[in-house]
């Protein structure tokens, strides 16, 4: 549970918010809000997680500082967001471990990347790593099959496990019931918000980001990362699908569809993750809240670190660096799976959750108003 402290001055915000209404048309936290006279402290991480950080209320808000009331609702609500992914994503050691720490972040990613290699040099040998190998199956006498899939495997259903825990008890703490989480209708209706970005969208011309101005890049770099993100992960399953269905062993042509989704997925990916880095480097630090910014910042650079080495990796698989490019790739996606529950993506689980929560009392006030 967020601090006291913290929750509180998030209730002197909000309830003072609640009774101008002016921001009600801008995103899901206005009419969320609308539906409470007074907000319980699962109320306010509810709503904090539907916050999308458009920062149009900050904006348009008659109340900022200096004026007396000194509301800053994004800064307040990315604050019990920070506090929210600590709580609910555990080990709590790893979370204040990795948690928006770019030093330990990288110190975790650079010993991956040796034990991997040692590991690789010490078991296959050094010709493997530093010779150039263009047949069939090439990855594989690097860094054999087993060796490869079973930490993958591991590491995969650590980080889901971790953020399934969380998102029960998010659920719970927010006051979700079973039969709620049936609720097809709402659950694509969320999904159709969540895929589309739609509260990025702010006042409808975009975000007020990176300062008061209207724009919409920072919902297309979104887009870019999200799809990005999709495609590269459709290219791995059509990848797993040719390995072990189809008995066809990497690396794969290049304009076979593997490659070909891998490789626009990538420079998606890139492309969102420095627009997105540019546009927070440049940003208004008044509306932010600063660990939430790291949290932020660390990812990305995690994030571009995985793409620009997954793209090396492909331009550079024939020539004697394939060995050692394979190496740091797979350390780089090991340690972005290791602290992925303790960084920005959570708000991809959270957010997903309120976000569905809201369709449901949505759903719900709209019946009671009809009866």
């Amino acid at each position: 549970m967020p601090s006291a402290d913290l929750l509180a001055e998030a209730d002197r915000q909000l309830t003072v918010c609640n009774a101008c209404r002016y921001c009600e048309g801008y995103c899901a936290v206005f009419p969320a809000m609308e539906l409470r006279r007074t907000f319980t402290n699962d109320d306010i991480i509810y709503m904090a997680n539907l916050c999308f950080e458009c920062r149009a209320c900050y904006y348009a808000c008659p109340y900022t500082e200096p004026q007396e009331y000194k509301l800053n609702i994004p800064e307040i609500l990315s604050a019990v967001r920070v506090e929210t992914y600590a709580e609910y994503t555990g080990p709590r050691v790893l979370s204040k471990l990795f948690a928006g720490n770019g030093t330990m972040v990288g110190l975790a990613t650079t010993l991956i990347i040796a034990l991997v290699f040692g590991s690789v040099l010490l078991i296959q040998g050094g010709d493997v790593i530093f010779t150039a190998n263009n047949e069939e199956g090439s990855f594989f006498e690097v860094i054999p099959y087993l060796a490869m899939t079973i930490p993958a495997l591991g590491l995969s259903s650590y980080f889901m496990a971790a953020f399934a825990f969380g998102a029960m008890k998010f659920w719970r703490e927010t006051k979700g019931n079973l039969s709620q989480t049936i609720d097809a209708q709402s659950f694509l209706k969320a999904s159709k918000d969540a895929f589309g970005l739609e509260y990025m969208r702010g006042g409808g011309q975009g975000c007020n980001y990176p300062d008061e101005r209207w724009s919409q890049s920072r919902r297309w770099f979104h887009h870019l990362v999200l799809w990005g993100f999709v495609l590269d992960f459709i290219s791995t399953s059509l990848a797993a699908y040719y390995h072990n269905i189809l008995h066809w062993d990497p690396p794969y042509d290049y304009l076979s569809p593997p490659v070909v989704l891998g490789t626009i997925g990538g420079v998606m990916l890139a492309i969102g993750v420095v627009g997105l880095l540019w546009l927070k480097r440049i940003s208004d630090r008044t509306p932010s809240h600063a660990p939430m910014l790291k949290l932020d910042v660390v990812f990305l650079w995690l994030l571009l670190a995985t793409s620009l080495s997954g793209l090396v990796l492909m331009l550079m698989r024939e020539t004697a660096a394939m060995g050692s490019l394979l190496i740091i790739h797979l350390g780089i996606v090991a340690a972005l799976y290791l602290t992925l529950p303790y960084g920005k993506f959570a708000h991809v689980v959270y957010r997903y959750a309120a976000l569905v929560k809201y369709q449901i009392e949505q759903k719900q006030a709209a019946y009671k108003a009809g009866h």
